[in-house]
C-alpha cells in the first residue's frame, strides 16, 4: 500500500501545527533501500533535507549490517539531512531519533518503549527499528541519513508486533492510517533532532533513560560477568553497575558497552 502524498501533507500540517518542516518528501512503490535511496538524492543536491517513504524495502538492513526483513504494509521510511556534530557523537542522533518518536506515540496512548541501543518497543515486542548513518570531514559529521521502520500491518516474528494488531486487541484505535504514522515518525524524528540541538545532549538523555526498558535489568555479558543496567552515556555507551560482591575481586563496578557488542534480545511469545 503506497502512502497518499496529499494527504500525508495534510498529516503533516495538522500534527506539526502548520509548521513548515524543511524537507522534500518522495513516495516509492518499491526501493531496495530507503538510506540508500536519501544518499543518491543527497549526492544530486548536497545541502538539501529530503525524506524517502516505500511501501517495501528488497534489501533492507539493520545495525550492524544485519538484513532488516522489510515486507509490504511497513513504514520504511530516512530521512537525509546535515548535522551540527563532531565525529564522535554521531549516536546521538539515534538516541535523539528513539526518544522522539518514542513521545510522539505515547501522546497517542501507544505507551512504546526503547530497547538500547535503537529499538521501538511496545508490550515488550519490537515494533521498529532505527539505523543512522552519517558521512565525516574534518572532523564533523557534514551529512547525516536516519532510517526507521516501523511494523504497521506487515507480518512480524515472535518477538516483534504490528501497531494495527495491537491497536485490533482492545487498545484505542487513533492512529489510523499509515499517512498519519509516518507523520508522527518524521515529526518524531523532528523533534528529537530539535531537543538534542537546542536544549543539549543532557536534557535529551535524560527524557530517554525515562523511556529505556532496559533500566534495572541484570545483562550478562558472559558466563561470570554481569551488571544491571543503570543508564546510558552521551555516546550512547550502556551503563552497567556491579554489584560489591561483584568487584570485590579488584573488577571496576561500572562497565559501559558499546552499541553493537552485546545484543539484549527479546523474548518469545505467544498470541
Amino acid at each position: 500500500m503506497v502512502l497518499n502524498k496529499q494527504r500525508l501533507e495534510a498529516e503533516l500540517l495538522i500534527e506539526g501545527k502548520n509548521t513548515d518542516l524543511p524537507f522534500r518528501l518522495h513516495i516509492f512503490e518499491t526501493v531496495a533501500s530507503t538510506n540508500k535511496t536519501v544518499w543518491k538524492l543527497l549526492s544530486q543536491k548536497p545541502g538539501s533535507e529530503c525524506v524517502v517513504i516505500a511501501a517495501e524495502q528488497t534489501a533492507g538492513r539493520g545495525q550492524w549490517g544485519r538484513q532488516w526483513v522489510s515486507q509490504k504494509d511497513g513504514l520504511y521510511l530516512s530521512l537525509g539531512f546535515a548535522p551540527k556534530l563532531d565525529i564522535n557523537l554521531g549516536y546521538q542522533l539515534t538516541l535523539a531519533t528513539a526518544w522522539g518518536i518514542a513521545e510522539q506515540f505515547r501522546k497517542y496512548g501507544v505507551d512504546v518503549e526503547i530497547k538500547w541501543p535503537n529499538d521501538l518497543v511496545l508490550d515488550n515486542r519490537k515494533l521498529g527499528g532505527i539505523l543512522t548513518e552519517t558521512k565525516v570531514n574534518a572532523g564533523k559529521i557534514t551529512q547525516a541519513v536516519i532510517g526507521v521502520g516501523i511494523n504497521w500491518k506487515n507480518p512480524v516474528p515472535a518477538t516483534g508486533i504490528n501497531l494495527h494488531s495491537w491497536q485490533n486487541r482492545g487498545n484505542p484505535i487513533q492512529i489510523s492510517c499509515l499517512e498519519k504514522l509516518a507523520a508522527l515518525v518524521l515529526l518524531g524524528i523532528h523533534s528529537g533532532i530539535q531537543c538534542l540541538e537546542r536544549e543539549g545532549v543532557n536534557i535529551l538523555l535524560s527524557r530517554y533513560i525515562k523511556l529505556l526498558s532496559n533500566m534495572g535489568d541484570k545483562v550478562y555479558v558472559n558466563d561470570d560477568f554481569s551488571g544491571t543496567v543503570v543508564g546510558v552515556t552521551t555516546t550512547g555507551n550502556l551503563h552497567l553497575h556491579r554489584s560489591s560482591a561483584d568487584t570485590l575481586s579488584g573488577t571496576p563496578a561500572s562497565i559501559y558497552l558499546q552499541p553493537g557488542t552485546i545484543s539484549l534480545g527479546y523474548r518469545k511469545y505467544k498470541d
